[in-house]
C-alpha cells in the first residue's frame, strides 16, 4: 500500500530513495506500463493551474519529491515526506539495474545532438547497457505517432521522457495505452546531465539541498524560475 501525502493537494510518494529503487526496478520486471514523474515545486504550482497536469500526477503510479522545496514544506507542516528523491538519482540508478539486468532503454528529448551525446556517455559508464534507441524531443505533433512506434519496435524497457514539465507528464499521459515499454519516466534535464552539456552541482550542494542555488549562481537568467519556491511556501503556509 502506498503511503501518499498532499502537497498543494498534489499527492507525492512518501519514500526513501532505497525503497523507491526497490519499486521502480519492479516496475520494470512486471508487465504493464508504470508511470514515474518527479515533481519540484514549480511543477505543484503549475498544477494548481492545470487540471490537466494535476489529474496525471493524480493517476501516476509514482510519484517522488525531487525538489528540496517540498521537503521543507513537509518538515514545516510535518507532513510525513521522507527524504528527497531527486529523478537524476532515481535514473541513475534504474540504468545501473537495467545494464546488469540485460534490459534495454530509449531516450526521448533534449535538444537536437543531446540524446545522442548522452546516449553514448551512458554506454560508456553503464558498462553492457543495451540501448533500445533515441530520438531529440524537437518533433512536429505529426510525428509523435512514429515515435511511439519507434519505441514500440525497439523493445525498450524503460523509456526515459526529456521534453520538460509538463510537457513530459502530458506526453506519457497521453501515449500512455499506445506504448509497451514497462516504465516510462519524465526526467526532465537529466538528458542535459548526461550529455555533459549541464553540469550537475557538486556533490556538497547536492547533500544540503543547494543545487538550486549552485544552478542560479550558473545560469543567473533563471532567477525567475526561482521565484517561484517562495511563492509555494506562501501558498503552502496558507492552503498546506
Amino acid at each position: 500500500m502506498r503511503e501518499k501525502v498532499e502537497i498543494l493537494n498534489v499527492p507525492i510518494d512518501a519514500i526513501t530513495m532505497k525503497d523507491a529503487i526497490r519499486k521502480v526496478t519492479s516496475f520494470v520486471e512486471g508487465d504493464s506500463l508504470k508511470k514515474i514523474y518527479t515533481p519540484n515545486p514549480e511543477i505543484v504550482m503549475l498544477a494548481q493551474d492545470n487540471p490537466e497536469l494535476f489529474r496525471i500526477l493524480t493517476e501516476a503510479d509514482l510519484v517522488v519529491a525531487d525538489g528540496i522545496g517540498l521537503i521543507i514544506a513537509s518538515k514545516m507542516k510535518r507532513k510525513g515526506l521522507k527524504e528527497r528523491v531527486t529523478g537524476i538519482d532515481l535514473m541513475h540508478h534504474l540504468l545501473l539495474y537495467c545494464a546488469n539486468n540485460n534490459k534495454s532503454i530509449y531516450i526521448f528529448g533534449g535538444k537536437p545532438g543531446v540524446a545522442d551525446a548522452a546516449v553514448a556517455n551512458i554506454v560508456a559508464k553503464y558498462k553492457g547497457i543495451n540501448i533500445g534507441g533515441y530520438h531529440h524531443g524537437y518533433v512536429k505533433n505529426e510525428e509523435h505517432h512514429q515515435i511511439v512506434e519507434d519505441i514500440n519496435h525497439s523493445g525498450a524497457d524503460v523509456l526515459f521522457v526529456c521534453l520538460g514539465a509538463p510537457r513530459q507528464e502530458i506526453w506519457i499521459d497521453q501515449y500512455k495505452d499506445q506504448l509497451k515499454c514497462k516504465v516510462a519516466m519524465g526526467v526532465g534535464g537529466s538528458v542535459d546531465v548526461h550529455a555533459g552539456t549541464v553540469k550537475r552541482a557538486p556533490v556538497f550542494y547536492q547533500k544540503v539541498g543547494l543545487e538550486w542555488f549552485y544552478r542560479l549562481m550558473k545560469e543567473p537568467s533563471r532567477y525567475k524560475r526561482m521565484l517561484v519556491l517562495p511563492k509555494f511556501l506562501v501558498r503552502f503556509m496558507i492552503k498546506g
